[in-house]
């Protein structure tokens, strides 16, 4: 039987590409992921650098006394004289929400650092030894999740006092189980690395696979975690010294200020528009900043990986 009437079916030249074919460079440009700032992380480091320079700036020069009483200016819209106006006590707005600045910035900084010091050993020690004690320190945490920073503030209020002071510690506590969480999930995923696992072989102690391993691999979720803690932090403050349970008068609070000028919504609106933008400011700050450390730390979420 002849075989030249036979039709052939077309033989395709196989597909190579930049990515498949060995020993040729890729000709399409990746995303580097590393190199270039993301525009969330960009956006959050402007607005929290505008936090900060308004606190270092309320050391160093405000317009008027915060706290200085004129009765003969209260209640002023904007103008040279007092750029965002005047309160019921003639005290200028300008420069209350710049030493406003410096106590957010300190309630998060002490808060956030009581949960770091607290929560993120618990974590590791969580994650390396297991058995009971994981199961004891992850329980409590459980526990104290039931608590808010609001009601743990109200209780030291009632046994302390309110303070400045008996906010952060309340915050700080409240924030201690999410840092041992994330520290506990991070700790597991470490554990189970090989040149984890070879430490352990060569009869490492767990002190020294958690400082020399375990720690230098979590500290990126780790400030994820602080970023967070932070935006939450400032929304507590704010919302204690509303409640009279944050920042005693007459050191300017953005939420006592907010707390303040709710009599004269209908007549001053922008004595709240002004403390509640700038409210909103560091936390926005705060959670896009920890929204582009994420995406950074992250090599599932970046452009690096091959």
């Amino acid at each position: 039987m002849s075989t030249q009437n036979i039709p052939t079916p077309p033989v395709q030249a196989p597909r190579t590409s930049a990515l498949s074919a060995p020993g040729r460079a890729s000709t399409t440009p990746r995303p580097s992921g590393r190199g270039t700032l993301s525009p969330t992380l960009l956006i959050g480091l402007t607005l929290i650098g505008l936090v900060v320079l308004a606190a270092i700036v309320s050391y160093i020069w405000t317009p008027y006394d915060p706290v200085q009483v004129d009765a003969a200016a209260r209640l002023q819209g904007s103008s040279a004289a007092h750029l965002m106006g005047t309160d019921k006590y003639g005290r200028d707005v300008f420069s209350a929400i710049l030493y406003g600045a410096r106590i957010t910035l300190f309630v998060g900084v002490i808060s956030v650092g009581i949960a770091i010091l607290i929560g993120t050993p618990l974590g590791i020690l969580a994650g390396i030894r297991g058995g009971w004690i994981e199961e004891v320190i992850m329980r409590t945490s459980d526990i104290a999740l039931a608590f808010p920073a609001l009601l743990l503030a109200i209780m030291f209020s009632a046994i302390f006092g309110a303070s400045t002071m008996t906010a952060m510690v309340a915050i700080g506590i409240s924030t201690v189980p999410g840092f041992a969480r994330v520290a506990r999930s991070g700790t597991l995923q470490v554990m189970g690395t090989e040149y984890v696992l070879a430490a352990r072989a060569a009869s490492q102690s767990r002190f020294r696979i958690a400082l020399r391993h375990v720690l230098p691999n979590i500290i990126g979720i780790v400030v994820v975690q602080c970023s967070v803690s932070f935006s939450l932090a400032v929304l507590a403050e704010a919302g204690l010294s509303f409640l009279g349970l944050g920042t005693p008068p007459p050191t300017p609070s953005w939420g006592r200020m907010l707390q303040e000028s709710q009599q004269f919504l209908g007549t001053e609106p922008m004595l709240a528009v002004w403390p509640g933008l700038a409210i909103a400011i560091a936390v926005m700050g705060f959670n896009l900043l920890g929204d582009g450390l994420r995406d950074r730390f992250d090599p599932k979420l970046n452009g690096s990986h091959s």
